[in-house]
């Protein structure tokens, strides 16, 4: 192991331990209100929410406090929150609660992020095995042929959804070959696995990211920077499962392990 090598997995396992316990981070929320046609109450937060074809709709009135950012005033009237899914995405707040319009599969929903969230309140660190250079391995990526291939898998909130995947990444550890099929994110690639120790000394599933591959395929799959997907720090999160094939029948011994509370 090399010192940078370490050093930089340490920084990384503080960055991720400080980003998920922000005041507005994954800890923080407290609930994910999926919205209806028709203007309805959302529990704890003022106003009316609803959906229409455009983004998500309010209708407050000054005294609701709630402000979409940028603005300099509180709604006062009706107005249209586009989701996190536009590159003009708008984020409103009411004290110091956060609102997050979002979409997915068409359908659009309201975050409610806490800074006063029990989780966020009762949160330790997040368990995590030793760095390991061993973990680290080279890896090669092959896309599939043609577009991204949409496999259904489950997600945490109990609903099928399509995820989209891009090709198969191939590598060898332990002595194993192996291969998983990731998908395109940003640059770099992403998947989601689960192995031998998944439900017991881990969570039930684990992300992995990959720089973006050269120009003959080649990356480093790094399982010491497997990490925990936002539904293991509160459940109004939908996180996809593992697509088929992605559960390794080994333990992994490296990566973030489980959440701990106080």
């Amino acid at each position: 192991m090399t010192a940078t090598a370490a050093e930089d997995w340490k920084h990384w396992s503080e960055g991720r331990a400080a980003a998920v316990s922000a005041r507005h981070g994954q800890l923080a929320l407290t609930g994910t209100h999926w919205l209806e046609p028709d203007p309805a109450g959302i529990p704890g937060v003022p106003g009316r929410w609803w959906a229409d074809a455009e983004g998500v709709r309010l209708r407050a009135t000054a005294s609701d406090g709630i402000t979409v950012a940028g603005a300099s005033a509180p709604v006062d009237g009706e107005v249209l929150l586009r989701p996190d899914t536009d590159p003009a995405a708008d984020t409103a707040s009411v004290g110091d609660v956060l609102l997050v319009p979002i979409e997915r599969e068409g359908e659009l929903a309201l975050r409610v992020f806490d800074p006063a969230s029990p989780g966020r309140h009762s949160f330790a660190s997040i368990s995590a095995y030793p760095y390991s250079p061993e973990w680290a391995v080279p890896a090669l990526y092959t896309p599939f042929e043609g577009e991204a291939r949409a496999v259904l898998v489950p997600n945490a909130d109990g609903k099928d959804r399509p995820l989209a995947l891009t090709g198969r990444i191939s590598f060898t550890v332990a002595g194993e070959h192996r291969t998983l099929t990731v998908g395109s994110a940003g640059r770099g690639l992403s998947g989601v696995i689960a192995d031998a120790s998944s439900g017991a000394d881990t969570y039930r599933f684990r992300f992995i990211s990959l720089p973006e591959p050269d120009a003959d395929g080649r990356t480093v799959l790094d399982f010491n920077r497997a990490y925990l997907p936002p539904c293991a720090f509160a459940d109004h999160f939908i996180c996809p499962f593992p697509p088929p094939g992605n559960r390794l029948d080994f333990v992994v011994e490296a990566g973030e392990k489980q959440v701990l509370t106080r």
